[in-house]
Formats: structure tokens, sequence, C-alpha cells
């Protein structure tokens, strides 16, 4: 393949400041057609990002044989569905976290990728961002010698500057996102839990939905990975702002890793010295 050409499936606030611009940036990489079941708003990001396609339907960008890629960034109670479609049209897939509405769903794509030329990734890119590469590479190099565990914090209250806007609330409704802030946020941690301490063989928890609410709004997990390492983790969306809090510590025999999963500073202690490591993340970023 010696360009991708892209399509868009879902041109709303995820792929207007993320990933959208990038497709028409990059060398060998071009933006052919975007989508957006509002033809009106799909047509505004086209003329704004140059873009020579706008449609209302996905099948004109599923059936185009010059697209080889598309970015699915709708809400996850469509994700099955297009990306199903995506596969059987010969596509490579750049698919919005989280994967789908559920395991069940996700298992299924997986099953339809077998057998097929196309690559699928989940569009979990916090792992490549130099904040969370710094805590991979203290891990490899045993800043804080052999690694017991990692505890997990997302302490947030019900309005939180981490929750990406939406014209509509339907990250609040698990018919549409699956779960609630959880199943919108959680990704972004588990994933670096995956990226820093591999493969795991078990995973158990639990969680409590107000009776007001559609949705968890408090979350408790636990991981145990083939390493032997353990994680813990707590997600709670209805605690008041003095309280809130975004933090992730990773244990270790000699000292501990210190990071918030949305913010800018690395502390390493080490046999009680601390080292500090100061990144910047685009604002575009922390609440995607």
């Amino acid at each position: 393949m010696d360009n991708i050409v892209w399509g868009i499936i879902g041109c709303g606030d995820v792929a207007e400041v993320k990933s959208g611009p990038a497709f028409y940036k990059l060398a060998q990489s071009e933006l052919k057609s975007v989508m957006r079941r509002n033809l009106s708003k799909a047509q505004d990001f086209a003329k704004r990002h140059n873009v020579p396609y706008a449609f209302d339907d996905a099948k004109a960008i599923l059936n185009d044989p010059e697209i080889n890629a598309v970015y699915i960034a709708t809400p996850p109670s469509s994700h099955l569905s297009y990306t199903l479609s995506a596969i059987e049209a010969g596509k490579h897939v750049y698919l919005e976290k989280p994967m789908a509405l559920n395991a069940l769903e996700a298992k299924q794509i997986v099953e339809a990728l077998k057998d097929t030329k196309s690559k699928l990734t989940v569009a979990h890119y916090r792992r490549h961002l130099p904040a969370f590469l710094k805590v991979k590479d203290l891990l490899v190099k045993h800043e804080i010698g052999r690694v017991l565990y990692a505890d997990i914090q997302i302490l947030q209250a019900r309005k939180s500057n981490l929750i990406a806007n939406a014209d509509e609330f339907w990250r609040l409704n698990p018919t549409i996102s699956g779960g609630g802030y959880f199943h919108d946020l959680a990704p972004h941690q588990l994933d670096l839990m995956l990226q820093y301490f591999g493969s795991y063989t078990d995973a158990f928890g639990c969680s409590k939905r107000e009776e007001n609410e559609f949705a968890a709004s408090l979350v408790n997990g636990i991981i145990r990975f083939k390493n032997g390492v353990q994680c813990r983790g707590i997600w709670s969306f209805n605690m008041p702002e003095s309280e809130s809090k975004d933090e992730c510590v990773i244990y270790g025999t000699a000292g501990k890793i210190v990071f918030s999963f949305f913010g800018e500073v690395v502390r390493c202690y080490k046999n009680g010295v601390e080292t500090v490591y100061r990144f910047k993340i685009q604002n575009i970023y922390k609440n995607l």
C-alpha cells in the first residue's frame, strides 16, 4: 500500500481536533470523505478541512474502492455494525474506544477479522504520549525495583472537565455508550496498564448505580497480570469537586511512580529521593 486513503464515519468533536487533521497532514495519507448523519454538519466539517466529499450514509464511504481505511468515530452503539461492514468491504479500521458496547460485541469483531487482510487498531493513542512513555521507560529500567502493584483513583464530579463535551449526554445512556462515564474514560487507564504490565490472567470487579441514574457512577476493579503484578482501580463520578482526583501510583520494591492520566507531571520516588519529569500535553487531548 503506497498511500492510505481515509474515510471518516462520524466526524464529530473527536475527529475535529484529534484524528481528522492528521489524516491529511501526514505524508502518504489523505482524507477523501467524511460521513455524519447530519449532512449539513458533515459538509461543514468537509469545507473547513478541505475534504472532497461529505455524506450522511456510511455506505458511500464503504463502497468507495479508493478508500482503503476508515476511522469509525461514532458512539459505541454503532461500532459493531460499522466495523463489521468495513471488514466485509475489505477496509482497514481505526476504531474509537471503547471498542464496542460490551465484551461480546468486541469478540464478534475479533472473530470477523480472522482470515481477512483487514487490520484493526483501537484508538488508544495515549500510550504514545511522552509522559506515559516516560513511565514505561522508568519501569523497563527498574527505577523502582521490581513492580508490585498499581493503584488507580479516578474520582470526579458529575460535570468533570475530563469528560468530552457532546451535543447530547449519550455517555450516560448505556444503550449508546455501553456503561456511562466509566466506559468512556476507563479504557485510557486500562490500556496503559496493559502497555506497562502485559497480558492479564484475571479481572473482576463490582459497580453501583444510584436510583436516579441510568449508568453506574461507582466502579471498583482488580486485575492480575501474568507477570504477577496486580492492579486495583476505583472510578467514582459523584464526588464533590473538592475531592476530585486523577492519579495512578505504581509501587515497587525500591520506590514508586506517581502520575496523572490527564496531567503533565511524572514523579519517581526511589529510595526516598524524588525526581520530577514535566511534559506538555496539548489541551485538545486532555478530555478525549
